[in-house]
């Protein structure tokens, strides 16, 4: 959930080091920290806040290293404070540390180092690394790393520099990314390859239990128990100008905007229209086993888990798999009873999530097939599934996902096509679905357009307190998301529900200033749901609703509506969360907040 950067090279560190910094702030923002080895002492600057902070300090001290390790910090143990944040240093003042992770058995470790004269300076669980590479340094930074380590339980990304060793940086990860940058004659470390498009498209991933070396000339890997690893660089797909707002004042709007292509790149080379049937090739390999397949469980966290939820209503209607879906937080503390010819789907933005890796691990472990569905190329998950999709959505800095999700509910809908293509849905059914995808991103182009419509009415009621949000089958865990947005980036408090639990308990907030999200495009439960909207209107409680277009019941039933281009019902999710994201968003710029790093909140959540 923290960023670090890390650079050996032929130029200044310090320009580098800041703008990979800044590329990972959205991964945290309670303080942050620069160390360099200079000529003569250590560099070694720390300030409380957003990045530009530490910026105008180190800008003005101007150090002149080739070398340095950096660090963004979302806190977990001890308060966001000039002392604790990162770099971390020894009782010598020599080895500079960063961190991402917990290290669960660090009480026990630093009573141990207390005991034999380590001075403790901070709150937090990282120091201990520092004094525990000290104990084992001997003149080897490597071999003190790679020792340290095996005393430590818990995860970590982490980068440590030396003076000693002004041209060596030591790398290493066991369940927090870390991936290397490979120019020429410089290398890179960094927890995000946001950090590194700048600078290089090579990339290598570290996996568990690895310890990299980087020199200006290059790199190599060992595992914690010093065996050499040999690892092929890999093109980094997406270049620096995914990391260039262009336009848009936020990262969030330029992503809501670049929803349109990611469903084109989710579908793209995918749709078999002369079989209406999808072709991923992410699956071949395991498509027996998926054809014997009759249970799954779909796997995730957040805003994933609310495409996972999705996706059970849509394999429930294409398949005939018993499909449930499973908070992966709460998976692995459950009795599993996972039977024969069991799949689980896990779904992950970043490919990182701590608890969804987790989750799949016991999968794995219960004997199930275990598919992925990521973001990010050679990501953990990715890894370590047997098989799955990458959604190709790009890479998303905005920390409230959006773009991501859209992508998701995609590749959702044409996994579960393949799955019904082999069993009884229709070839008219499916080829239905392909044409309907398609029609797609030029119909999110159409609620694109009414983005001004969207701000008018986020200026009428950004103003509230609380706000509700209903659907029924497709369009509930849309409610989900959409107040899930709301109270992300804007602060205001929101809860969506399933339409049906309104008389079991939340109509009793309705008032005239509780207003209310329906979800109610004409589908199989558009009867139900204008019920709901109805009982929400007889105790005065303002509605904006969001249905399809020419739907002119609905206008004298509610104050406000947002129109969406008709597509198939399994579809309509498609275009109905995004103005749901445009109406968050425009809430919050009207509030003041900060749209792209909101308050206690990272891109990535690492850590358990």
């Amino acid at each position: 959930m923290c960023g670090i950067v890390a650079y050996v090279g032929r130029q200044t560190a310090r320009g580098i080091l800041l703008e990979g910094l800044k590329r990972l702030e959205y991964r945290g923002y309670d303080s942050s920290g620069i160390a360099i080895l200079n000529s003569g002492p250590p560099y070694l600057a720390k300030a409380v806040g957003k990045v530009s902070h530490l910026e105008d300090r180190v800008e003005e001290e101007a150090p002149e290293g080739l070398i340095g390790i950096a660090h963004t910090r979302w806190a977990t143990h001890g308060r966001p404070t000039e002392t604790n944040a990162h770099p971390h240093t020894d009782c010598s003042g020599r080895i500079f540390l960063v961190h991402n992770g917990i290290i669960e058995n660090y009480q026990r470790l630093k009573k141990h180092l207390s005991a034999s004269g380590h001075q403790f300076r901070t709150e937090t669980d990282t120091e201990v690394l520092t004094h525990l590479i000290e104990s084992f340094y001997q003149g080897d930074l490597e071999t003190a790393v790679q020792r340290a380590l095996q005393e430590v339980q818990g995860t970590y990304g982490l980068a440590v520099i030396h003076g000693d060793h002004p041209q060596e940086i030591i790398v290493a990860r066991r369940g927090s990314p870390i991936v290397l940058g490979i120019g020429k004659d410089e290398s890179l470390a960094a927890s995000d390859v946001s950090a590194l498009a700048q600078h290089t498209d090579q990339v290598v991933y570290l996996e568990d239990n690895e310890v990299a070396r980087l020199e200006p000339g290059g790199f190599r890997i060992k595992t914690l128990d010093n065996r050499t690893v040999s690892r092929e660089a890999q093109i980094l797909e997406a270049g620096p100008e995914a990391m260039d707002r262009g336009p848009y004042p936020h990262f969030m709007l330029k992503e809501i905007f670049e929803q349109p292509e990611a469903v084109e790149n989710a579908l793209r080379g995918r749709l078999n229209h002369s079989e209406g049937v999808a072709k991923l090739g992410g699956l071949e390999s395991v498509m027996d086993r998926l054809e014997k397949a009759r249970h799954l469980i779909i796997v995730s966290c957040g805003t994933s888990y609310y495409a996972g939820l999705y996706a059970r209503y849509v394999f429930e209607t294409l398949t005939d798999l018993t499909v449930e879906t499973e908070l992966a937080s709460e998976f692995r503390y459950r009795k599993l009873n996972i039977r024969q010819n069991t799949v689980v789907l896990a779904i992950s933005q970043s490919g990182e999530t701590a608890d969804t890796l987790a989750a799949l691990r016991e999968a794995k472990r219960k004997g199930a097939l275990v598919l992925g569905l990521v973001n990010v190329v050679g990501s953990t998950i990715a890894r370590e599934t047997h098989a799955g999709v990458y959604s190709h959505a790009g890479i998303e800095i905005g920390v409230a996902s959006t773009k991501s999700f859209i992508s998701q509910l995609t590749i959702l809908v044409l996994i579960a096509l393949l799955i019904g293509r082999g069993r009884d849905l229709s070839y008219e059914e499916g080829e239905k679905l392909l044409r309907g995808l398609e029609e797609a991103p030029d119909q999110i182009r159409e609620v694109l357009a009414q983005s001004d419509h969207i701000r008018s009415l986020a200026q009428i009621y950004c103003g509230a307190s609380h706000f509700l949000y209903i659907g029924r089958k497709y369009q509930y865990p849309v409610a989900l998301e959409g107040a899930l947005k709301l109270k992300e980036i804007s602060y205001i408090h929101a809860e969506g529900y399933a339409a049906g639990e309104m008389k079991h308990g939340p109509i009793a907030l309705i008032d005239p200033s509780f207003p209310t999200v329906a979800l109610a495009p004409e589908d199989s439960s558009y009867d139900k749901i204008i019920s709901n909207i109805q009982e929400i209107r007889a105790r005065e409680g303002p509605v904006i609703a969001v249905t399809t277009q020419g739907n002119t019941r609905i206008r004298s039933m509610v104050d406000h509506i947002i129109e969406t281009p008709r597509n198939h019902s399994i579809l309509m999710p498609l275009l109905t969360v995004v103005p749901l994201q445009l109406f968050a968003y425009h809430c919050a710029v009207l509030r003041g907040c900060d749209v792209d790093k909101p308050r206690n909140l990272a891109k990535s959540v690492t850590v358990e």
